[in-house]
């Protein structure tokens, strides 16, 4: 059985909580985007760049089964990580489940107020990209619906 949205943030929370110390929470950043699978040069398009990031943040979505699947690189690491946590959290779930999701996450593990601003506009970047694919998602599905 998947999790849902919550219970995968509900991990993420635990995991970050084990770890008071942000110096041991950036180290776990960095180590979550060193594990995210390298992004195929094919997806690496002016039209992946997520736009807002100080770095460079590529996002590629697909559907499958009714699913998003979001894959994604960056060439800065703690954002690498960030963005790894975001598809651990959103990829594999429904465009509605998506657009219908509270990312608490985000301020249960102090991510936005540890994050300098330029890199909090682009965690707020990243997370409109997604929304945005999901949104882009729905609607296709909608209209084939309507056909």
């Amino acid at each position: 059985m998947n999790q849902t949205i919550n219970e995968i943030q509900d991990a993420v929370i635990e995991e970050f909580s084990a770890l008071p110390d942000w110096m041991d929470r950036y180290a776990l950043l960095i180590e979550l985007g060193n594990s995210l699978p390298p992004l195929n040069e094919q997806h690496k398009t002016t039209n992946n760049l997520i736009e807002g990031c100080q770095s460079r943040v590529w996002l590629h979505a697909a559907v499958t089964d009714g699913k998003v699947y979001f894959q994604a690189e960056s060439d800065a690491v703690i954002v690498k990580g960030i963005v790894s946590l975001l598809i651990r959290i959103l990829s594999g779930h429904t465009p509605a489940e998506i657009l219908q999701a509270d990312l608490y996450f985000i301020r249960k593990i102090g991510l936005r107020e540890h994050l300098s601003p330029t890199r909090s506009n682009g965690l707020l970047a990243m997370v409109k990209q997604i929304r945005m694919y999901a949104l882009a998602f729905n609607l296709t599905h909608l209209n084939s619906l309507n056909r």
